[in-house]
């Protein structure tokens, strides 16, 4: 029997951390739908690139990377938004992109739609010559937008005024380099990924031998699981952590701009979150062996030999891209408007800080995997293996991973991704390669998003 010579106060414990859990995580989860798809902002970021890359793609490449006018291709994607579900930003891009009679169906006052002061100023201004064709906008409520390039590029585009010495040869030919980037690296990664997943494959059959190395679990029982992921990761480190890093964050951050601030909490949010979970690893190891030493490799980190370590990391990342990205294409083909992406893809891909990418670069290339490995492929992975094999460990390991996640939209990719990454564990007898793994599919997500910024 499961439950026998469990005390008590565990099993209570453990009950009350489960229910808890449900409820959290059913809330957000139903919360998720709730959010919208960065695929749209994605695809958009990319239709701006080209526009601004216009001039410095060659002539027989056109055809490849431009079909239509990537500026009317963003102008009917918001068009078929409502509009007050737009950003101010894409807000303020409709207005500029939209013809007269378009303009008279929007809003009658569209300086009522901006916080935004500049944005608010240029758009009154733009109602003004919509009601009087020989009111003239002066030059120096465009150069409010310098900053923004795509804006500016657009404006000159509608009230034509030169925007070379902005959009220059040279910027041109940078953002056309990072649209080169952005769409032959992923191309890349898919045949590099498929070409190896196919000689893995081949390989197994021909051998009749998956390869898997020894798996040294804690000697933990399914109840001691049950208090480390929903009494740890999800009571102490979802619901109680963020109360203190948020507080601590709001104390210090009066003064500081909100993305640095938003980063900040992001940044040790992930750090109290992590706390908890990782204290009850350390008395569960303690408990079992009578002390803690980083001597001793309890997960099997097996760092050394470094190199082989990282190899392993990388084979998994490349063998994984192709499946991740084929259950994303069905799930888009099935799901018109999936919504429920992490926030923190949005957050990335609209900032303009640059310490504030560093601190988020930080949580999700280096915090985010180490933490998520240890729990998930370090101590639950070798548990379920051991009560239930090694496919079954690697299945539910990696749907509760998914699922912790708390998006309902990118469950699957997760749960994909959650498998190539428990293969690679256990294929490598080194959390140290599914850490690398990890580290990598985040980074280069970060990588991307901050590339796609104009």
């Amino acid at each position: 029997m499961i439950f026998k010579n469990i005390s008590k106060t565990k099993l209570s414990l453990a009950l009350i951390s489960l229910v808890i859990t449900f409820f959290v995580w059913q809330q957000g989860l139903r919360d998720s739908l709730n959010r919208p798809s960065v695929s749209f902002d994605i695809s958009q970021k990319e239709q701006e690139i080209v526009a601004l890359a216009v001039q410095s793609i060659p002539t027989d490449l056109k055809k490849f990377f431009i079909t239509n006018d990537p500026v009317d291709e963003i102008n009917n994607a918001l068009s078929n938004v409502e509009f007050n579900g737009l950003t101010e930003r894409n807000k303020l891009i409709r207005i500029i992109l939209s013809s007269e009679s378009n303009l008279s169906r929007i809003d009658k006052n569209l300086s009522l739609e901006f916080e935004n002061e500049n944005y608010k100023l240029l758009s009154n201004e733009i109602e003004k010559k919509s009601n009087d064709d020989s009111y003239k906008i002066g030059f120096d409520k465009f150069t409010l937008f310098k900053d923004d390039r795509f804006l500016y590029h657009i404006l000159s585009r509608k009230f034509h005024f030169d925007d070379s010495s902005l959009i220059t040869k040279s910027f041109s030919s940078k953002m056309f380099l990072k649209i080169l980037v952005i769409r032959l690296i992923p191309l890349l990664t898919i045949l590099m990924g498929s070409i190896l997943a196919l000689k893995i494959l081949w390989k197994s059959i021909s051998l009749k031998n998956f390869g898997w190395k020894e798996i040294k679990p804690l000697e933990l029982e399914l109840i001691d699981m049950v208090l480390l992921i929903a009494g740890g990761f999800v009571v102490l480190g979802e619901v109680i952590s963020p109360l203190f890093s948020i507080t601590l964050v709001e104390l210090f951050s009066k003064n500081i701009s909100s993305e640095l601030s938003q980063s900040l909490k992001i940044f040790f949010g992930y750090i109290f979150m992590a706390i908890p979970p990782l204290s009850i690893v350390f008395y569960q190891i303690k408990s079992l062996s009578r002390e803690f030493s980083f001597k001793k490799d309890y997960l099997q980190f097996n760092f050394l030999p470094i190199k082989n370590s990282i190899i392993y990391g990388i084979k998994g990342w490349l063998t994984i891209v192709p499946f991740v990205l084929l259950i994303s294409l069905i799930m888009n083909s099935l799901i018109a408007n999936q919504n429920g992406s992490n926030p923190l893809l949005e957050i990335v891909l609209n900032n303009n800080n640059y310490l504030s990418f560093i601190l988020l670069f930080v949580t999700t290339t280096f915090l985010a995997p180490l933490f998520e490995e240890i729990i998930f492929r370090g101590v639950l992975l070798p548990t379920l293996s051991k009560d239930f094999g090694i496919i079954m460990g690697i299945i539910v390991s990696a749907f509760i991973f998914a699922l912790a996640h708390l998006s309902l939209g990118e469950m699957p990719p997760l749960f994909v991704l959650g498998i190539g990454l428990g293969i690679t564990r256990i294929a490598s007898g080194s959390l140290f390669s599914s850490v690398v793994m990890h580290s990598l599919w985040n980074g280069l997500t970060f990588v991307n998003l901050f590339l796609l910024r104009t």
